[in-house]
């Protein structure tokens, strides 16, 4: 088999024109197994992103005896040496504006992987009524544009028919995805979840964890078959060729899991049902993101920057603004005057006085910010005024929680503010020896692991957890007796969910 991969451009405006438009190639030892799936039974296979060709050259290197339909909106993919035989039909045309007029028992797809704020507002009240339209409903507007290509196909696959759709992780793990594959599966008969060891990546230069969804119309089931594929090879498709029957293979892990519990822990997920811990990180500690500035390059200054421009340091608090700027999980003082050394911005401006109150150094500063229109900027504009930082007190403990790092929780000796790289966490007993039992407890292995479980998963095995969600990070019983943490009150038992 050949492996295939999209090399990605490295200069800055071709990638932003590559995530504008979402379009990454789908490679062989993917496209086959998904094709393999939807051929069944079959004379058609739709394709309503058809890019340059993947999954048309999947069918002519299975040699199915098959017709296929794809379409684009991109002229130019459309023009691929690919589309020259004579069992395919391809077209201009907007899937989701201008859908075919028929369904589909068989169809495919990697969609445009589109996020959320890189679509107009037009665009966004469209697929808001596209989606009330399909489903009874609305979703939170923070779904990407491949969340409705999703919805768009599965309004047009036939009675019986089949779908597979590779997609990222944020699918079944974003804050509209309970709602969502409440309803698919309600509806649909959702038969399996393809996901991806780190060794296994099907876009291994993305900062994307895929998924494969395999789908039926046919009556929901109480079952689907959870895959996860280690290792880049044809096992994934000689899977698919048994129909699921042989599911012996090497570097493939299959688990029958409960729709219900599979639903609850995250499509994404490996299966977690057992009680783990009456303990919850809400129950040591409080969660919150760090500071937005809006205009970093404003707002968060080096030491000279605060010299040169005779800035009273009386406005500023110290500050750290990236992650890797905290290399351990601890930061002391003498970490924070090696990054100034460094000339690493550790000065957040932090105003907190009346304007007439300000110096005229910083008054002619903020004049400076406005010349630039730092105050039109969509953040900032918000803020009555402007130059206002929002107020945090300083952490105990620091929670790096999405990174080419390992995430970890950081103990904040130095006494500094983080910026929105990191999270606060403010523990519940201000006594250092519970503050420093509580940083062990929560950087151990055992605690680290149920990380995967209340965050998002992203390529290369990074994992991001908002607070909404940390919170509920759970703690094993064992460490909270072992390091003497039980909280004072706790009344009732924690489960996963």
């Amino acid at each position: 088999m050949r492996v295939n991969h999209q090399i990605l451009p490295t200069q800055w405006h071709e990638r932003e024109t590559l995530r504008n438009t979402g379009q990454f190639w789908t490679p062989d030892w993917i496209t086959l197994p998904m094709v393999q799936y939807v051929s069944k039974n079959s004379n058609l296979i739709f394709d309503p992103a058809t890019g340059t060709g993947a999954f048309l050259q999947a069918i002519l290197t299975l040699d199915k005896d098959i017709n296929f339909y794809g379409i684009d909106i991109d002229d130019n993919v459309l023009q691929n040496s690919i589309y020259k035989n004579n069992k395919e039909t391809i077209e201009k045309r907007d899937f989701i504006k201008n859908p075919p007029n028929r369904k589909f028992k068989s169809i495919v797809a990697n969609p445009p992987y589109i996020r959320h704020h890189r679509i107009d507002e037009n665009t966004k009240n469209f697929l808001k009524n596209l989606t009330r339209k399909i489903t009874g409903f609305t979703i939170d507007g923070r779904a990407g544009f491949h969340i409705y290509f999703l919805l768009q196909a599965l309004n047009l696959l036939e009675e019986n028919g089949r779908l597979a759709f590779i997609m990222p992780a944020d699918t079944t793990e974003g804050i509209f995805s309970h709602k969502l594959w409440n309803w698919i599966t309600k509806n649909f008969c959702l038969e399996s979840v393809i996901t991806f060891s780190e060794n296994a990546a099907p876009f291994p230069e993305l900062d994307t964890n895929a998924l494969i969804f395999f789908i039926k119309n046919q009556k929901p089931q109480s079952k689907l078959l959870w895959v996860n594929v280690k290792e880049v090879g044809n096992s994934m498709l000689q899977l698919i060729q048994s129909d699921f029957e042989n599911c012996k293979y090497q570097n493939v892990e299959i688990i029958e899991r409960d729709l219900d519990e599979a639903l609850k822990t995250g499509l994404s997920r490996p299966p977690h049902q057992e009680l783990i811990s009456k303990y919850k990180l809400s129950d040591f500690a409080t969660i919150m993101r760090g500071i937005a500035t809006g205009a970093n390059e404003f707002f968060f200054l080096t030491q000279k920057q605060v010299n040169d421009l005779k800035l009273p340091q009386s406005f500023f608090k110290r500050a750290i603004g990236r992650t890797r700027d905290v290399p351990d999980n601890i930061i002391t003082q003498k970490e924070l005057a090696e990054l100034e050394k460094k000339g690493r911005p550790t000065l957040l401006l932090y105003i907190d006085e009346p304007k007439k109150e300000l110096p005229e150094s910083l008054l002619d500063y903020i004049q400076k910010g406005e010349k630039l229109k730092l105050n039109n900027r969509s953040l900032l504009k918000l803020r009555k005024p402007w130059y206002k930082t929002e107020k945090r007190k300083v952490p105990e403990l620091l929670f790096a929680y999405l990174g080419r790092r390992y995430s970890r929780f950081i103990k904040n000796e130095a006494g500094v503010l983080n910026l929105h790289c990191l999270h606060c966490v403010y523990t519940h007993s201000k006594e250092p020896e519970r503050i420093n039992n509580l940083w062990k407890v929560l950087n151990h292995p055992d605690t680290l692991k149920n990380l995967k479980y209340v965050s998002k998963s992203y390529g290369s095995g990074a994992l991001k957890a908002e607070p909404q969600n940390l919170k509920n990070l759970i703690i094993p019983e064992g460490l909270v007796k072992m390091y003497s943490l039980e909280p004072k009150r706790k009344m009732i038992d924690n489960r996963l969910f």
